[in-house]
C-alpha cells in the first residue's frame, strides 16, 4: 500500500510502502529499495514527539574505572585527616577537573594517586586547614619532591591561587593534638594553647636558623619544640622531671624516636647562646638551661652577635681559622619584649650596659690576613668543629675508613732514611756483647 506524502531521499520517488515483513514497520522505496523512516515504538511524553529505535536503546556513558579509585581515595585521605565535608567536595571536585584534563589524562597511575592527595592539599589551605606537604607525601606514599612537582602543576593548569602557611599554622595544627588543656590533664600540667604554639614556632625558627631542621622530617622536630616550650612556660619540678616518653603518654600522642635527638640537639644550640646572658652567675648546662629560654628567645639576636664575636675571638686566640658564613651570621636589631615586666626591663639594661661595655669587633682585614697566615701552617680540619652553628651531620660526622697500603716483599735494596739509620745503630754496650759474640764464634769454628 502505497503512502501519500513522503519522498525518497535517494531516487525522488513517491512510490513508498509498508514493510510488514518484520514485527517492526517501516516505510521502503519500491523503487530502489531504500528504508525511508524507522518504525516508531514510543512517545515521548515531554516533548510531544516520537521516539526511534535507535534512540530508545542508546547506552549511557560509565565513569572510568580509575576516575573511580581516584575519587575513592581522595575520600579516603580525608576521613584520615578528619577535614569537613566541604573540604572533601572540594577535592572530589579538583580531582574530577583535573583527571579529565589532557596534561593528567594520559600519566601513570601513581602520578594520578599522587594527584588525589594535591587535590587535598590545595583544599585544605583554601579552607584555612593547614596541612603540610610532607604529610600528603606520607599518605600517597610518594616522594616530597614529586608531590610538590605534581602540586605546582595542578596549581597552574587549574589557575589556583592557594595561600602558603606560616610556621605557626603548621604548629598550631600539630599542638592540636595534644591533650594538654585543663579538661585533660591537671592544673599544674596544663597549658594554654595559644601561648604553647607561640613558644613552640619560636623554637623551631631558632633551630632552623641553627642548622638543626636541614634535610630533617618535620614530625620529630615540631614535637621536640613542643616538649621544650611546655617546660619552659613554667619551669616547675614537676614539668622538669617529666620525660619526653611520659610527656607523649600524658597527652595521648604518638612518640616520634627522633624527637629525642632533636631536643639535645636544640639543648646544645640554647646553651651556646645561654652562656652569653651576663645576669646567669652559674654554668649553664642541658639540665638547666630550659629555665633560661625565656631570656634566650627575647635577646636571641643579640646573644647570637655577641656568641659569634666571642667565638671568632676565641679562635684567633687559639690560633685556629674559623669562616662566620652561613645562616648563623645575622646581623639585626635585638628583639624587646611588647610587655615587659620589671625584671626583665633591669635585666635588659644590665645586659645592654654589658655589651656597650664588650670588646669591639675585629676588623674584616685583620681577620682574613690572620686567617690566611695560618691556613698555610696548619693542616685541612673538620670545619664544622670550628663553627658555631653548622650542621649535626658535619659536626658529628662519620669517620671514613683509610684505606691502608699494601706492603711489599723486603729485598734488602731498599734505601734506608736517616731516622731509620739511627735506630740501627748500637750502643757501646751492644758494641762490647757483639764483639765478644764474634770472639766465641771464631774459636768455635777453629
Amino acid at each position: 500500500m502505497a503512502t501519500a506524502g513522503l519522498v525518497c531521499p535517494d531516487c525522488g520517488s513517491s512510490n513508498i510502502v509498508d514493510d510488514a515483513l518484520y514485527s517492526q514497520a517501516q516505510m521502503v522505496c519500491v523503487d530502489c529499495g531504500s528504508v525511508v523512516s524507522e518504525g516508531l515504538l514510543a512517545a515521548d511524553p515531554l516533548e510531544g514527539s516520537v521516539i526511534s529505535f535507535s534512540r530508545s536503546t542508546a547506552v549511557s556513558k560509565k565513569q572510568c574505572n580509575n576516575l573511580i579509585k581516584g575519587v575513592q581515595r581522595v575520600r579516603a585521605i580525608c576521613q584520615i585527616l578528619r577535614v569537613h565535608a566541604d573540604i572533601g567536595d572540594m577535592s572530589q571536585a579538583y580531582y574530577n577537573q583535573a583527571y579529565q584534563h589532557q596534561h593528567f589524562i594520559n600519566v601513570s597511575l601513581h602520578k594520578k594517586h599522587i594527584l588525589a592527595g594535591c587535590c587535598v592539599l590545595v583544599s585544605c589551605r583554601l579552607h584555612n586547614w593547614p596541612i603540610t606537604m610532607a604529610t600528603i607525601g606520607y599518605l600517597v606514599d610518594a616522594d616530597m619532591i614529586e608531590v610538590g612537582r605534581i602540586y605546582q602543576e595542578m596549581l597552574k593548569i587549574l589557575s589556583i591561587e592557594a595561600p602558603i602557611f606560616s610556621i605557626n599554622d603548621v604548629m598550631e595544627t600539630h599542638i592540636n593534638d595534644y591533650k594538654i588543656s585543663l579538661l585533660e590533664v591537671s592544673e599544674e600540667l596544663a597549658e594554654n594553647l595559644k601561648d604553647l604554639t607561640k613558644r613552640a614556632a619560636a623554637l623551631a625558627e631558632m633551630a632552623a636558623a641553627s642548622w638543626i631542621v636541614t634535610g630533617r622530617k618535620p614530625a620529630p622536630i615540631m614535637m621536640a619544640a613542643t616538649y621544650l616550650a611546655w617546660q619552659s612556660l613554667k619551669p616547675s619540678k614537676l614539668r622538669l622531671g617529666l620525660s619526653l616518653n611520659k610527656f607523649c603518654l600524658l597527652t595521648k600522642v604518638k612518640l616520634e624516636k627522633p624527637a629525642l635527638k632533636r631536643i639535645a640537639e636544640m639543648k646544645e644550640m640554647l646553651c651556646k647562646l645561654g652562656r652569653e646572658l651576663p645576669w646567669v652567675k652559674d654554668a649553664v648546662s642541658a639540665h638547666s638551661i630550659v629555665q633560661h629560654i625565656e631570656d634566650i628567645l627575647q635577646y636571641r639576636n643579640t646573644l647570637l652577635r655577641k656568641a659569634l664575636r666571642n667565638h671568632e675571638n676565641t679562635l684567633m686566640t687559639e690560633g685556629h681559622t674559623s669562616s662566620v658564613e652561613g645562616p648563623s651570621s645575622v646581623e639585626s636589631t635585638p628583639i624587646v619584649p611588647i610587655h615587659p615586666t620589671a625584671s626583665v626591663e633591669e635585666s635588659q639594661s644590665r645586659f645592654q650596659r654589658k655589651e656597650q661595655s664588650g670588646d669591639v669587633d675585629s676588623g674584616p682585614s685583620t681577620l682574613s690576613e690572620h686567617r690566611e697566615g695560618q691556613r698555610k701552617e696548619e693542616p685541612i680540619l673538620n670545619w664544622g668543629k670550628r663553627e658555631l652553628f653548622a650542621p649535626p651531620c658535619v659536626i658529628h660526622c662519620k669517620k671514613r675508613r683509610v684505606q691502608s697500603p699494601q706492603l711489599k716483599d723486603v729485598t734488602g735494596d731498599e734505601e734506608i732514611s736517616d731516622s731509620e739509620i739511627d735506630s740501627y745503630i748500637r750502643t757501646p754496650q751492644e758494641v762490647q756483647e757483639f764483639a765478644s759474640s764474634q770472639m766465641v764464634l771464631s774459636s768455635l769454628g777453629t
